[in-house]
């Protein structure tokens, strides 16, 4: 126990040194290491935090920027290995995303249908973070990747997800980051070719909290037809 404990302590002073030192780096102009080094290491460090984790639950705030409008929604998230996910919006009220790894469900009340999709053909912004938890590599998943510290305590990581090929106007150009020194991501931005960008706020993340199956169990509403449709953006 004591030997554990002794390296989970380790691992903390480790990762709040090697922010320290990333900092310095981008904040100085100091070049120990190269810009893809640092990059690198702070990545590694974002990897670390969420792969030691089983399950997930923090509030968000959700922001969409483009086409000429501004919406705001906000609410809580919760991820669970394997591949699990919940997004419960208390603004709008009623509002629910869930995936229960083999479907997703999309609900809203006051709709007359619920749209459901198959998990391995679902293709939404809020997605990819399903795999946060265990699977984490920003590295291989980002092209381009570069660090550099805000000046309000966190590192910014930014870069295009390799995946991404084709021109269409939801196609991602870049994805951008906000970190704390242990590797938390506390924003998340992603950009798109049609010029617009959703970006998430997390707070009040709560490590391994409790999640059972059925948090993430789904029944439609009696009387509410299910509808296999794509994913309203």
């Amino acid at each position: 126990m004591l030997v554990q404990t002794f390296n989970v302590l380790k691992g903390g002073f480790q990762r709040a040194a090697l922010f320290a030192a990333l900092a310095m780096a981008c904040t100085t102009g100091a070049r120990a290491l190269s810009d893809a080094e640092l990059a690198r290491k702070q990545a590694a460090i974002v990897d670390a935090h969420y792969n030691a984790l089983n399950s997930l639950r923090a509030g968000f705030v959700e922001t969409y920027d483009g086409l000429g409008m501004r919406r705001t929604e906000r609410g809580t998230l919760l991820l669970a290995k394997p591949g699990r996910m919940k997004w419960v919006y208390s603004e709008p009220k009623g509002k629910l995303f869930v995936l229960d790894g083999k479907w997703a469900w999309f609900w809203s009340e006051g709709a007359g249908e619920v749209q459901r999709m198959s998990a391995s053909q679902l293709d939404d912004l809020r997605t990819p973070l399903r795999f946060l938890l265990g699977h984490t590599q920003l590295e291989k998943e980002l092209s381009g990747l570069t660090a550099r510290a805000t000046g309000d305590g966190l590192v910014e990581l930014t870069g295009k997800p390799r995946s991404e090929k084709g021109k269409a106007p939801n196609a991602i150009t870049a994805i951008r980051m906000r970190v704390t020194a242990n590797g938390a991501i506390r924003e998340l931005a992603i950009e798109q070719a049609d010029g617009s960008t959703t970006r998430f706020d997390f707070d009040g993340e709560e490590p391994n909290p409790k999640l059972g199956r059925d948090e993430f169990k789904f029944t439609p509403p009696a009387g509410v037809p299910v509808v296999d449709a794509m994913p309203p953006i």
